[in-house]
């Protein structure tokens, strides 16, 4: 993979998005995504995020008309206006904000970084990741970090699992402690929110989930817990609860309304993604359903407590993203500057094996003369590439990609297109010619480009 590219991305997220379309958005798995991805015109890497807020998917390109087309079909069934397509620095910056908390409904949670970096890994099993990706998901990896090592972003942050138990403790009649729970699902969330329930100490806490060796598992680690179950005897456990949390991976309804007839006052929260619940279960008489949309509220309030620390964070990024675009440029620089020098080299050994081939005919060359012709090819190219090469680094720190683009154009190493062979009679002329038109640069060694090198060559081969 080359070391240079245009990033683009698309984020159906909680800012924008209702759960139904982050959903929508989330029809297919990571790998699925980045597979499809993959596959499109002038794709070169992948990667793609899924958690319960949001459905994003990042190409690199060379152009960022293509990564833009690749992502055109992200989300075809979600509104435009719940759809946010980035260019190659917004993209960068977000994958900061993200990975840092201040993109998620809770801001400066922790589970996001590790979701990142799942969504990395299994971008890697699919050789997806490349030189572009890799620095800009590093980039995003360490700021979040940062973010949380030298701020106080996740201080006091709470979890969507404990702020569903907010929730109901500010719509529930009945005190929070004469209150049955039950957890449905035993994975990071559900955990959570097991933890959450725990610690205020509900009445009776159930756990219930599709393998009941893991429910087990999280019933021995969170004391408090009464029950551990599978998902056979749903029905009877919905009836019981008071409280329902879901939070599994399944992608289907877990909970019908056809589950919950038997059920009386019940308030179910359903954090998964997918959800878990129907929500035509919100008809039923005595059921209350809610969802992630319905956490705004809660989570606004602990956000305000954090403001200060997300202003640092914003300073961090800010800092951290001069210091990638600045490492981009000069990746992009440096390609352009190697082709140009590797092109050269190749015509360089060329045109020195054609000139010593007609200096032998004229009698043998010691090493040292042969030594010297090839300093003096060495010399001219160092001097005539010298203002190229500040030129392409200046566009690089102007962010001029067309003439770096179009040098890398000029200068692509193909090098069967230039001309004759190595093994071409040497008296005839090879490759392509270099003509100058105009004042020679400055900084150029005009000793060297009037002549004086090479009559100062010319006399050491006469003199050995």
């Amino acid at each position: 993979m080359r070391d240079s590219g245009v990033i683009s991305g698309v984020s159906v997220a909680h800012d924008r998005a209702s759960v139904r379309e982050i959903e929508a958005a989330s029809s297919d798995d990571v790998q699925t995504v980045v597979e499809r991805l993959l596959a499109c015109d002038g794709v070169s890497e992948a990667f793609s995020l899924q958690t319960c807020n949001r459905a994003e998917a990042y190409v690199v390109t060379d152009d960022a008309t293509d990564g833009r087309r690749a992502l055109d079909d992200f989300a075809p069934d979600v509104r435009d206006g719940s759809v946010r397509h980035m260019d190659h620095e917004e993209t960068l910056r977000h994958l900061m904000r993200v990975a840092s908390g201040l993109e998620s409904l809770v801001l400066g949670e922790d589970q996001i970084l590790g979701q990142v970096k799942a969504g990395i890994e299994a971008a890697r099993e699919q050789d997806a990741i490349g030189p572009m990706l890799e620095d800009a998901l590093m980039k995003a990896v360490h700021v979040g970090e940062r973010a949380r090592e030298e701020t106080a972003i996740n201080e006091g942050a709470v979890s969507l699992g404990s702020a569903a138990v907010r929730l109901a403790r500010a719509e529930l009649a009945a005190p929070i402690g004469e209150v049955d729970a039950l957890v449905v699902g035993a994975g990071e969330m559900g955990t959570l929110a097991t933890k959450a329930l725990a610690s205020v100490d509900v009445g009776d806490l159930v756990v219930a989930n599709r393998t009941v060796a893991n429910a087990r598992h999280l019933a021995r680690e969170v004391p408090g817990v009464s029950t551990a179950t599978g998902l056979g005897d749903l029905r009877g456990r919905l009836r019981d609860a008071d409280l329902v949390i879901t939070a599994t991976s399944s992608p289907e309804y877990v909970v019908t309304p056809e589950e919950l007839v038997d059920a009386s006052e019940t308030m179910l929260i359903d954090i998964a993604q997918p959800r878990d619940v129907d929500p035509a279960a919100d008809d039923l008489d005595g059921v209350r359903v809610r969802d992630i949309d319905d956490l705004e509220t809660v989570t606004d309030r602990t956000a305000e407590r954090r403001e200060h620390a997300a202003r640092e964070v914003e300073t961090m990024i800010d800092e951290e993203f001069d210091r990638l675009l600045a490492a981009y440029k000069r990746k992009r620089a440096d390609e352009a500057i190697s082709s140009m020098y590797e092109a050269a080299e190749h015509v360089k050994r060329r045109e020195v094996s054609t000139a010593l081939s007609k200096l032998e005919a004229q009698g043998d060359l010691t090493d040292e003369q042969r030594e010297t012709v090839e300093s003096l090819a060495d010399a001219l190219i160092g001097q005539i590439l010298a203002a190229p090469t500040k030129s392409l680094r200046d566009a690089a720190g102007d962010d001029d990609w067309t003439t770096i683009q179009t040098a890398m154009r000029l200068f692509d190493p193909g090098f069967d297109d230039l001309g004759a062979s190595d093994s071409a009679d040497p008296s005839e002329p090879s490759g392509p010619s270099i003509e100058f038109s105009g004042e020679p640069p400055e900084d150029l060694d005009r000793e060297a480009l009037e002549g004086e090198v090479p009559r100062r060559v010319l006399e050491q081969l006469s003199d050995d």
